[in-house]
């Protein structure tokens, strides 16, 4: 948890005591909701689908199976009939629904007005980019998710050097985690230079270490 989600974080924490039956995570590509709702999913015991999943869906059935989060809202073409339903549900089962998008409710494809209109009046809790000392923790753990050995310099060197994102942190890790496999050595400075530069984010030019 850092500065970029503290908000985000803290309300995942606090469930069930939250202000409103709903909640909102808005936050760009990569910046860590789904791993939000996975940790909402694991205190609650949610269940995630996908926006465009709602279709010839019954919302009260969703609903009375527990708390459900409906993940990127702002990117298939919502079933809005099953949507109102849905918070309609919600509300009168006393559950919980979280719903993750990339950008706010007002920028959405809505049509219906009264839609429109209850999910702007959802508070919404904002990720913004990860910080360098969460993303740093974050490449440390994905290592050790990994059981990879990783001279201590590594972390540091990609933040400054990669996307920051969680996407790109996974997708780098995964990529080094080959590379090491392959060469049957630890994870260096030097061996991330050079898969950062054979992925177009450019390497090292003066890296502190000889190993290959």
């Amino acid at each position: 948890m850092g500065a970029s989600n503290a908000d985000a974080w803290a309300a995942i924490m606090a469930w069930p005591d939250w202000p409103h039956r709903t909640s909102l995570i808005i936050g760009a590509e990569g910046t860590g909701k789904t791993h939000l709702a996975a940790v909402w999913r694991e205190r609650s015991g949610a269940r995630i689908i996908g926006a465009g999943d709602l279709t010839d869906t019954d919302p009260v059935s969703l609903v009375q199976a527990g708390p459900l989060c409906v993940e990127n809202c702002d990117r298939a073409t919502l079933d809005e009939p099953v949507l109102f339903h849905l918070l309609n549900a919600v509300q009168a089962a006393g559950s919980h629904l979280l719903l993750t998008a990339r950008i706010p409710p007002a920028e959405w494809r809505i049509s219906t007005r009264d839609i429109a209109s209850r999910l702007r009046a959802i508070p919404p809790l904002t990720i913004g980019v990860p910080e360098d000392e969460l993303l740093e923790r974050v490449l440390a753990k994905l290592f050790a998710d990994r059981q990879l050995t990783v001279e201590p310099t590594v972390a540091s060197y990609l933040v400054r050097r990669i996307e920051r994102s969680f996407r790109a942190a996974n997708r780098l890790v995964d990529l080094l985690d080959r590379e090491a496999l392959a060469r049957r050595r630890p994870v260096t400075r030097r061996m991330a230079g050079e898969v950062l530069e054979a992925e177009g984010f450019g390497g090292d030019d003066d890296p502190d270490d000889t190993a290959s």
